[in-house]
């Protein structure tokens, strides 16, 4: 059965977006073209294959 939504109060609704904070990408060290590149994880397989080319 549905329940009704409660009112969260100002002060709550902002302390609890306050808490949060994003965390960095955690790097990986990558070899391209003979020098060390950090990359995030998720980035590794793509710089390897030559898709995304870092700065």
């Amino acid at each position: 059965m549905a329940v009704p939504k409660r009112k969260t109060s100002r002060s709550r609704t902002r302390s609890r977006r306050a808490r949060w904070t994003a965390s960095p990408a955690a790097l990986v060290p990558v070899l391209v073209d003979g020098r060390t590149v950090h990359v995030p994880r998720r980035l590794v397989r793509a710089v390897q294959r030559g898709l995304v080319v870092p700065d």
